[in-house]
């Protein structure tokens, strides 16, 4: 009877985003947790037959898509029972139709007794010839290759990946479909066709037939314009994203290219300060060389005719003296010994040629105001603590999974976020590793004070390496906010043995650009 279903099954693929990146192998296995086997079983009394089987996808945590042709028995024949069989984990689930159109051939599962899968990601934007695309589901030639029995196509497998391109320009009648080369076969109805980045362009529904067995294969995929209204016609909100497919590569590629843009850019203004101050200097010695010579002049005439007046005053002194006029000579005495006291500070206080540096430096900060080095030492300090908005930056970031929204954070100088997580300080700055129970996603968050830029990048994993991570976490005793440095170090290191089960990049990484809240 399987092999009667899989022979009378039509495959299916899916549409692609209009970018020419390459598929990333990461972000197919990590979209790949979210596809499933949908399985038809018949139940009689004790006894249980699996009729028939397509694949799926989940849109939201509960909420499966598939092909209508594939749970269309279950219209027909009120017992019998779908399945949902996840890539990973011990058993499945059961679920229930609760939206069947086969106009466009789609339908909508929702899974019963608290069964929740990784949804994936919709691709919102356009997609364009030669796009690069992946299938991903379970065709039944490799499962009878294999020599797979009925229990174990109820059993938890990894789904079939395979790769081709985006063929525009030509759509069904019957609905609108996208054209593609990525090899699938019966059983790979309902499954998703995903672009470069892992998100969802199309749903995989049948593909061409032909008796020549030198003709090239074609397969045809419900676009995203039908699955889009018949989610929303249902009341299903799945997240989509229409950002460009940027690698984590490419991300770091612009990154160095753009740091050593900065330095150069750096480089050019400090050399143009260096030679504006040089010229400003210049300007002030010529100034400072004028003034201190007008006052060595001056100093020296004051001083000339003090000394003037002091062989005046000491001449009528000692004519006094030669008359016996002893008052008028004390008088002139006293006179001629103050002038000279003040010839001798005249030409003393005169100012030192070598002072005209000091005064050419006096002048250019006069003119300036605050030099560089104190501005810059008066913005730095405490600027980076706070409360912050931080908005995304789309140039830097590769969102793939998440929502866009602004992040509110606030930031104390001991590492504290938000009042109430403390960060680990590490050899690359602030950062907290969050290793959560209901998801299977790994986030590394860090904030760098200096330049105010939040960064979350985030791991989507399997079950096996999630569990793992969970058992180091267990280890890992985050301090209390406020700590102390040494904690705040000692904390950082313990967060390494998570980071070293990770993979080397991230699925996604988003990088914010934080301004102070008023």
């Amino acid at each position: 009877m399987l092999r009667r279903l899989i022979a009378s099954l039509i495959v299916a693929l899916v549409l692609v985003p209009a970018l020419p990146a390459l598929a990333d192998p990461a972000d197919i296995a990590a979209a790949s947790r979210g596809v499933v086997r949908v399985v038809i079983v018949q139940t009689e009394g004790r006894s249980s037959t699996m009729i028939g089987h397509g694949s799926g996808f989940a849109v939201t945590p509960e909420y499966v898509v598939t092909n209508a042709h594939v749970v269309e028995a279950l219209r027909q024949d009120d017992t019998l029972i779908a399945g949902i069989v996840p890539p990973q984990g011990r058993g499945g689930y059961e679920a229930r139709v609760v939206a069947y159109s086969p106009r466009n051939d789609l339908a909508l599962l929702k899974i019963q007794g608290g069964g929740r899968l990784a949804p994936l990601s919709l691709y919102a934007g356009q997609v364009s010839d030669g796009a690069d695309v992946s299938a991903v589901g379970y065709p039944g030639n490799v499962d009878l290759a294999q020599g797979l029995s009925l229990s174990d196509l109820v059993s938890p497998q990894a789904a079939v990946k395979t790769r081709g391109y985006v063929s525009a320009g030509r759509s069904s009648k019957e609905f609108d479909t996208i054209l593609h080369t990525a090899p699938i076969g019966a059983g790979n109805s309902g499954g998703p066709l995903l672009d470069a980045c892992g998100r969802v362009v199309g749903v995989n529904s049948f593909g061409t037939v032909s008796d020549n067995s030198t003709d090239s294969a074609f397969y045809f995929a419900i676009s995203m314009r039908e699955l889009s209204r018949f989610l929303q016609q249902n009341n299903v909100q799945a997240h989509a994203s229409d950002l460009p497919c940027t690698s984590i590569a490419d991300l770091d590629r612009a990154d160095s290219e753009r740091a050593a843009s900065d330095q150069a850019r750096q480089a050019a203004q400090n050399e143009a300060r260096q030679n504006a101050h040089a010229r400003a200097l210049e300007t002030a010695r010529r100034q400072a060389e004028i003034e201190i010579l007008t006052q060595r002049d001056n100093g020296m005439a004051i001083a000339v005719l003090l000394l003037v007046a002091t062989l005046g005053a000491g001449g009528a002194a000692f004519i006094y003296a030669q008359r016996d006029n002893a008052n008028a000579t004390r008088i002139a005495g006293g006179s001629a010994l103050v002038l000279l006291l003040g010839t001798v500070a005249a030409w003393a206080l005169r100012p030192s040629l070598l002072s005209i540096d000091s005064r050419a430096q006096d002048i250019v900060a006069a003119a300036s105001g605050t030099p560089d080095a104190l501005a810059s030492t008066a913005a730095g300090g405490k600027a980076g603590t706070g409360k912050f908005i931080c908005v995304l930056d789309p140039q830097r970031s590769r969102v793939t999974v998440s929502d866009i929204t602004d992040v509110p954070i606030t930031w104390s100088q001991d590492g504290c976020m938000n009042q109430r997580s403390q960060y680990g300080l590490a050899a690359d700055g602030w950062s907290r590793v969050l290793v959560p129970n209901g998801e299977d996603t790994i986030a590394v968050t860090h904030f760098d004070p200096d330049s105010r830029s939040y960064t979350v990048e985030r791991f989507l994993m399997g079950l096996d390496a999630m569990n793992q991570a969970r058992d180091a976490r267990q280890k890992v005793v985050a301090p209390a906010c406020g700590a102390g440095e040494a904690e705040a170090r000692r904390f950082g290191e313990a967060q390494q043995a998570i980071r070293a089960l990770l993979p080397t990049e991230p699925n996604e990484r988003m990088r914010y650009n934080c301004q102070p809240v008023p």
